[in-house]
C-alpha cells in the first residue's frame, strides 16, 4: 500500500487585505517583539473584544501565513498533528494545523484552548521551547519548526475552573498579553467603522454595552461584547429598528433569564425608546 504526502499552497494560509484593528495600547509594538524572537504568546481577554482580530492584523502587519484552530473539548492530539487516511491510491498521511504551521513557518492560533482536552495541549510543549520541533510518532518524523514559525494561544479567564485551565508547566512557556474591551472613545469608533452607523448611533450602543457589562457576576456570565456591538450597528445600518435589532444581538444571546432581559431591554430602551 504507498504513502503519499500532501502538498501545502502556502499563499492561502496569507491575509492579503488588511484587517481593521483599533489599538488600544502599545500591544503592536510589544507582539512585533515578541515575533522578532518568535516567542510563544498567550493572549487573555473576554469574548468579543479583538483577540482573534488582533492576530489577524498582526499576522497580516508582518507578512506571515496564519493558520487558526478553534479548540474543542472533543479535540485530540491527532486533530492538531495529523493522521493517516485511506483513499483509492492507497494511504495517505494528512497533517493537522499545528504540523502545517510548522512545517511553512506560520503563525498557529489556537483559540480558546482551555477548551482542548490537557492529554491534548501537552503535544505542543516541544514547539514552545528550545527544541522549537513536533515529533509525530504515528509517522516516525521529526518535525524541526521552520524559522518563522510562532504559536500563539487565547482563551477567556472569566471561564476559568478547576477543570478547564491550562496546567503551569503549560503557562510558563509562553509570554502572556491581557486585552479588554476598549476604552469608550476607541470602542465608538470600532462600532461606527466595523457596522456603518453614525458616531452618535455607536456611542448608543456603547453605552448599552457599559451598563450590562456591570452585570457581569450580578445575573450576567458575561457582559455585552464589542463583536455584539458591531452586530447590532450592521443590523440598524440595514435599516432595522434599534430596539429589535439591540434585542436581537444584545439581550436574546446572553441571557434567557426574563428578569435580566428585562433589565437589558429597558437599558436599550433608555438610549433607543
Amino acid at each position: 500500500m504507498s504513502v503519499t504526502e500532501n502538498v501545502v499552497d502556502v499563499e492561502q494560509y496569507k491575509i492579503t487585505e488588511e484587517p481593521y484593528y483599533e489599538p488600544v495600547g502599545n500591544e503592536l509594538a510589544l507582539y512585533t517583539s515578541a515575533y522578532a524572537v518568535r516567542m510563544p504568546m498567550m493572549i487573555k481577554g473576554p469574548t468579543g473584544c479583538g483577540k482573534s482580530r488582533f492576530v489577524e492584523h498582526m499576522a497580516w502587519k508582518l507578512g506571515k501565513p496564519l493558520i487558526t484552530a478553534a479548540c474543542n473539548e472533543d479535540m485530540t492530539a491527532s486533530d492538531l498533528v495529523g493522521r493517516f487516511l485511506l483513499d483509492k491510491d492507497g494511504t495517505k498521511w494528512q497533517d493537522g494545523p499545528l504540523t502545517t504551521a510548522a512545517r511553512i513557518g506560520a503563525i498557529c492560533y489556537l483559540d480558546e484552548i482551555v477548551e482542548a482536552r490537557q492529554d491534548t495541549t501537552v503535544v505542543i510543549h516541544p514547539l514552545t521551547d528550545h527544541r522549537r520541533s513536533l515529533p509525530l510518532d504515528k509517522k516516525g518524523e521529526l518535525i524541526k519548526a521552520h524559522p518563522d514559525f510562532q504559536l500563539v494561544i487565547s482563551y477567556n479567564p472569566g471561564y476559568q475552573s478547576l477543570m478547564k485551565d491550562l496546567k503551569q508547566s503549560t503557562k510558563q512557556r509562553f509570554g502572556g498579553m491581557d486585552f479588554d474591551y476598549p476604552e469608550e472613545k476607541i470602542e465608538i469608533n470600532i462600532v461606527a467603522r466595523e457596522s456603518g452607523v453614525d458616531v452618535a448611533t455607536a456611542e448608543k450602543l456603547v453605552h448599552i454595552a457599559q451598563r450590562a457589562r456591570n452585570l457581569k457576576g450580578h445575573g450576567l456570565d458575561e457582559g455585552i461584547s464589542t463583536r455584539l456591538l458591531v452586530y447590532s450597528g450592521q443590523l440598524i445600518a440595514e435599516g432595522v429598528e434599534p430596539l429589535a435589532a439591540c434585542s436581537m444581538t444584545m439581550v436574546t444571546p446572553l441571557t434567557d433569564d426574563p428578569d435580566m432581559r428585562d433589565t437589558l431591554n429597558a437599558a436599550v430602551e433608555t438610549f433607543f425608546g
